[in-house]
């Protein structure tokens, strides 16, 4: 979805997972991480988190505009993100092994793959596969590449290059798709997911991540500002998802019955579980650059969606000189849940 077509990983995902992606983790339902996102990620992003400034999709064209970043910038964000679910996305993985006969998937279609942190895990899940990476970012496909030589997968990993959705039809068959955060960067998630069903062999598995539960950074009380801060910003992330799905080409508002939409593909659900990815407090600092860096886009994305208190409060927190500021805070952590839904052809 770069272009708000194709691509991400983590809901990790406006200002921002998966989160997915690395920017703000905010995703609708919210992990639009994102990824790998996730993130993105994005993402988010596998990680991929979804939100203002991060857009979970890679996998469409780019969007150079404060709400749809330049992809190469933010991959080292997202790789990040990505990189503290790996957890979660590994015993995913793991999961699929027991549903999909893992000697017998022969090509996995890992489509808005973005930096390729995902794509690396599921080819150490199903080592007898070829594993490809599907984005519309080349710079983002390239860490995909980079990653997966650094692991030595290099002779099972490949990466494609595909606008989406208009190119799911050229992506090939596969035995196994895994669409992390990605579908809800495309405006008509019904015929896509009908599409995606096309791509699989008989008896071929589908998991599609979307929903879960929004990240969360801070306690309810964080002695600065009103209490509940997290709470209100994810009621401006909603509106914002809102918004942003309405713009999209051929926008079909469409209700997240995932099991539904799965079954009106011709897919028989297989099964869903949400899995958690829980870094309490004190953190490392790489957690701590990026939920600084998320609260940044956040402040940055959502402006006059939030109150002048919480403005102020999002200001304090961001600044190095603040003591009660993320940069020093010792009850910061990183918690979030994201969903994998599955379903089987045949």
């Amino acid at each position: 979805m770069s272009q708000h077509r194709a691509s991400h990983q983590g809901h990790d995902h406006g200002p921002n997972q998966p989160s997915h992606a690395p920017g703000p983790s905010h995703d609708h339902g919210q992990n639009h991480d994102h990824g790998q996102h996730q993130g993105h990620g994005q993402n988010p992003g596998h990680g991929q988190n979804d939100g203002p400034g991060q857009n979970h999709g890679h996998g469409s064209g780019h969007h150079h505009d404060s709400t749809h970043p330049d992809w190469s910038e933010m991959a080292l964000l997202l790789e990040r993100q990505a990189e503290i679910a790996s957890p979660a996305y590994t015993e995913a993985a793991a999961w699929l092994g027991t549903l999909a006969p893992v000697y017998g998937v022969r090509r996995v279609l890992d489509i808005g793959s973005g930096p390729g942190v995902v794509t690396s895990l599921l080819a150490e899940a199903f080592p007898a596969a070829e594993t490809v990476a599907v984005d519309g970012s080349p710079e983002l496909l390239e860490r995909a590449r980079d990653r997966a030589e650094a692991r030595g997968l290099g002779s099972c990993v490949s990466t494609l290059h595909a606008e989406l959705p208009e190119a799911i039809g050229t992506l090939g068959e596969a035995d196994l798709v895994w669409a992390g955060n990605s579908l809800h960067h495309i405006g008509d998630q019904r015929a896509a997911l009908a599409e995606f069903a096309g791509l699989l062999r008989p008896g071929g598995l589908i998991a599609l991540v979307e929903g879960g539960l929004p990240t969360r950074h801070l306690p309810w009380h964080i002695g600065i500002g009103r209490p509940g801060l997290e709470a209100r910003l994810d009621a401006a992330h909603a509106y914002w998802f809102g918004e942003m799905r309405a713009e999209l080409p051929g926008a079909v508002d469409e209700p997240d019955d995932w099991r539904a939409l799965l079954a009106s593909a011709g897919l028989t659900p297989a099964g869903t579980r949400t899995f958690l990815t829980d870094v309490p407090a004190p953190v490392s600092p790489v957690v701590r650059e990026l939920a600084v860096s998320h609260y940044q886009r956040l402040r940055e994305g959502f402006g006059d969606r939030i109150d002048a208190d919480d403005r102020k409060t999002l200001d304090r927190l961001l600044d190095p000189a603040d003591e009660k500021s993320l940069h020093h805070r010792t009850d910061l952590f990183h918690l979030t849940a994201r969903t994998v839904h599955t379903a089987r052809k045949g």
